[in-house]
């Protein structure tokens, strides 16, 4: 599997050219174009209750497309919803954290999980869920905006807002806590923030899709209760 990113950073666009008989997982409704001989198949992937689960509390679709290479060379377009970059991050074994509406493709060998006892942390935090995503593979994950990552040295602390994570290694501690209290939780637009401390890599995003709701939504023309 080759993974090239065009037009970034601001709408990126993932081009993966797969050889013959290799297969990969795309988010619901991410795909551009691809090969005409390109075979897809749309399953609840990893049974009934886990596409629930994934589905309900990760904030992602409940059936997965997976898409297999009929002749060498063939290509898929991949594209995330919103404006921003996209990245590929080879692992090896390893497991991420990853924020549910950033999670966009990934080759055989890479598990997607959403019942691990640290999920429930990020309930309500900005409609924030965190996905975990292990094994040995190619994952494709996108941002709203620019990435900016950031590698933590061993016991340093930093507090980032729920609305900027895309990725964090798993080895990270987090404590996921109101920005300070409850005044300026409600009141400064910062909402909840997630304390992390090293050692470990991270990744953010330079935009926040709740940050521009919440800038969006009252500017909206409103429709007139008598029509």
């Amino acid at each position: 599997m080759q993974v090239e990113i065009l037009y970034r950073p601001s709408y990126s666009v993932a081009r993966v050219s797969l050889q013959r008989g290799e297969t990969i997982q795309v988010e619901s409704g991410s795909m551009l174009g691809m090969s005409p001989d390109m075979a897809m198949e749309t399953q609840a992937k990893g049974g009934f209750l886990k596409s629930i689960a994934r589905s309900m509390f990760g904030g992602e679709s409940f059936f997965m497309n997976t898409y297999t290479a009929m002749a060498e060379g063939d290509n898929i377009l991949l594209a995330p919803p919103l404006p921003g970059d996209v990245a590929v991050i080879e692992m090896r074994g390893e497991t991420l954290l990853v924020q549910s509406g950033s999670y966009l493709a990934s080759s055989e060998g890479i598990t997607v999980d959403t019942h691990w006892s640290g999920a429930q942390t990020f309930f309500g935090s900005e409609g924030l869920i965190m996905l975990k995503v292990s094994g040995s593979g190619t994952l494709i994950v996108s941002s709203y905006g620019a990435i900016h990552p950031m590698q933590l040295d061993a016991g340093r602390k930093y507090v980032v807002d729920t609305g900027h994570l895309v990725t964090f290694e798993d080895q990270i501690g987090f404590n996921v806590k109101k920005v300070a209290g409850w005044k300026s939780t409600l009141f400064s637009g910062e909402g909840l923030v997630v304390e992390l401390t090293g050692p470990g890599n991270v990744n953010l995003q330079s935009r926040s899709q709740d940050s521009f709701l919440a800038w969006l939504i009252p500017r909206l023309p409103q429709r007139d209760s008598n029509d």
